[in-house]
């Protein structure tokens, strides 16, 4: 199925009807799910995220806009976030089965609706953007609202779609910002301060806009110096003291010295012309690429806020603003006391930030994903000011059915197994063995490192841990996947063979469930087969007591391997493809005798170093 998340911010964030209103417009449409609201008072803003089809969510954008349209009069707007309309911004982001080009084409077709449909003016940005100016929000939205009639006559500024004039619907409804975009996570680090220069000084500093470059500014409050100016002589260099004659030699130094185009930059940025400069301020870039924020206070939390919006989470992440933020504020005498995700957020995001945190503690990365998803939590401390809900907020974790036999309790899954039906079977069995030999070598390695000593064990050990993670992981999912793929051979059995076509195929269909059901038990035991090899190393290099637990995890792995190698067998049997049975089983044999072999070697280091000497 191919989803689409969509992320519309509605300038209303006081009156919980109004917001009411829209959103049911947004769960009146099939294929699509309401998956967040985030109303701010001080603001006067909601975040709505909803996901599904491209169809379904263009529908539900556009009849949210059109409600929206209907109940919210910017004229008589007033919140401390940027806007420009009722509706004041709306991206697309792909989440499965579908491109960034995909999530382009439904901007435009979006935006086509409401400026033909709803005489709204709209402005399409990043991805969507059609001119390279217009992909940053901040320079479609700047001089938002207030500006906006004086905007929309400028012919630079010519809307995409929609009416290019200042009327009485235009008056009430703003502009609209629609575009495509990657996932972004809207972050806002919390401070001790009600200063809301304090935030602004430090969002001004990490966003990629930059700021105005400033001197002399006392005790760190960079706010508080004198803005650096342009003048017909003098052309200062935004990062350093260096001073050009011109401005093609401060554009020659910062590209050799600080390595980015100035004069891209300041077009793109802040709609510079760079042939007239006199009297500008000049503008140093932001520290972090793929981040936007600006600073404010929040009543309800009475304390100030740095409010981001992070555009490439892989580049940018979470934690790499929340411990520049801390450095940052700690220079001017505050502190960050913690942090909120405002909507979703990617799951991977916060798997990234557990892992940092792990990793600057010396502690090792090798555990349950759970556990590093709440190192996160905790590091960033995402509780400060609201309750953090994994299953609310994070997007895109791995999902197993209500009915997946590893959601079984230990003891129902036993007996499970007992019963009088073919599945679960051996295969699966398999799979959970070579899970537990891998959690077990994992285990051995997390006891034996990031202690007192520990250094060079930790750059063996490790690693380990991280790798035995994963094949825990794929493992467990064998466990669903060998029924499954049994299932689908048995519904190809089934399948009608009265005519010469059907019986065709019906075993055409059949030979393919087949191979189906060979290719997971043999990748039950490849997987397994590498869980031995861990398992060496920890039984070689981990804490002498737990060296039984690294002999016990090389033999429920061999078991993995044995095990799906007999169901593996068992299945080629009705295969008629010889060239195929031939391989598999070539394949089979290797990996019984190679693994035997390395299980004897596990044994053999443990026994030696398990001996008893009295």
């Amino acid at each position: 199925m191919k989803l689409v998340e969509c992320v519309p911010n509605f300038s209303e964030g006081k009156d919980e009807v109004v917001i009411d209103e829209i959103t049911n417009e947004i769960e009146s449409v099939e294929n699509v799910e309401l998956k967040d609201v985030d109303m701010g008072a001080d603001t006067n803003r909601t975040v709505v995220t909803f996901v599904g089809t491209p169809e379904g969510v263009v529908d539900a954008a556009f009849k949210a806009i059109k409600k929206a349209s209907e109940l919210i009069d910017m004229s008589k707007h007033e919140g401390s976030h940027p806007r420009m309309g009722a509706t004041d911004v709306c991206p697309f982001v792909p989440v499965k089965g579908v491109t960034m080009d995909d999530c382009v084409a439904l901007a435009h077709e979006l935006g086509e609706r409401v400026g033909s449909e709803l005489g709204i003016p709209v402005y399409l940005y990043e991805e969507a953007a059609t001119e390279d100016k217009r992909r940053n929000l901040a320079s479609v939205r700047s001089g938002q609202y207030e500006c906006l009639e004086d905007k929309l006559v400028d012919p630079s500024w010519k809307p995409d779609y929609g009416p290019a004039e200042w009327n009485e619907r235009v008056r009430k409804t703003g502009a609209t910002v629609i575009g495509a975009r990657e996932f972004l996570i809207a972050y806002n680090i919390n401070l001790n301060t009600k200063n809301k220069k304090i935030a602004w000084d430090i969002a001004l500093e990490m966003r990629e806009r930059g700021r105005a470059k400033r001197v002399n500014s006392p005790d760190q409050h960079y706010w508080k110096g004198k803005i650096v100016r342009y003048s017909e002589e003098e052309f200062p260099c935004g990062e350093c003291d260096f001073v050009g004659g011109s401005f093609e030699e401060v554009k020659e130094h910062t590209k050799d010295e600080h390595g980015y185009d100035l004069k891209h930059f300041l077009e793109k940025e802040y709609d510079y012309d760079t042939d007239d400069l006199d009297g500008k301020a000049v503008k140093q870039k932001g520290r972090f690429d793929y981040c936007k924020a600006i600073g404010w206070y929040v009543d309800d939390y009475q304390r100030a806020q740095i409010s981001i919006n992070l555009t490439n989470f892989k580049e940018t992440n979470l934690h790499d603003v929340y411990e520049f933020a801390r450095d940052r504020a700690r220079n001017m005498g505050a502190r960050v006391t913690g942090s909120e995700i405002v909507g979703l957020a990617p799951y991977e995001a916060l798997l990234k930030s557990g892992e940092y945190y792990l990793k600057k503690m010396n502690l090792p990365t090798g555990i349950p994903e759970q556990d590093m998803i709440e190192t996160a939590i905790q590091s960033l401390g995402l509780r400060d000011v609201s309750d953090f809900d994994l299953d609310e907020k994070l997007i895109g974790g791995p999902v197993t059915e209500e009915d997946a036999l590893v959601n079984m309790k230990v003891d129902g899954f036993v007996h499970e197994v007992s019963r009088d039906s073919s599945t679960p079977g051996g295969g699966s069995i398999a799979a959970l063995s070579g899970a537990i030999g891998a959690a077990l070598t994992s285990m051995v390695c997390n006891l034996s490192t990031g202690g007192r000593g520990t250094f060079e064990v930790d750059k063996v050990l490790m690693p380990v841990a991280d790798e035995a993670q994963r094949l825990k992981d794929e493992l467990l999912k064998a466990v669903d996947d060998d029924t499954k793929a049994f299932d689908r051979y048995m519904e190809a059995k089934r399948l009608p063979r009265s005519t010469k076509t059907e019986r065709e195929k019906r075993k055409e269909a059949m030979e393919e469930g087949l191979k189906h059901a060979v290719e997971v038990p043999m990748g039950t035991a490849v997987k397994s087969a590498a869980v031995i090899e861990l398992a060496e190393k920890a039984a070689e290099h981990g804490k002498k007591a737990a060296v039984s637990d690294a002999l016990v995890a090389s033999q429920m792995a061999y078991s993995g391997i044995i095990g799906g190698i007999a169901n593996v067998k068992i299945n080629l049997g009705d295969i008629d493809d010889e060239e195929y049975v031939e391989e598999m089983l070539a394949k089979a044999q290797d990996l019984k005798t190679e693994y035997k072999e390395s299980l004897d070697r596990v044994i053999e280091i443990a026994e030696g170093r398990l001996e008893v000497n009295r």
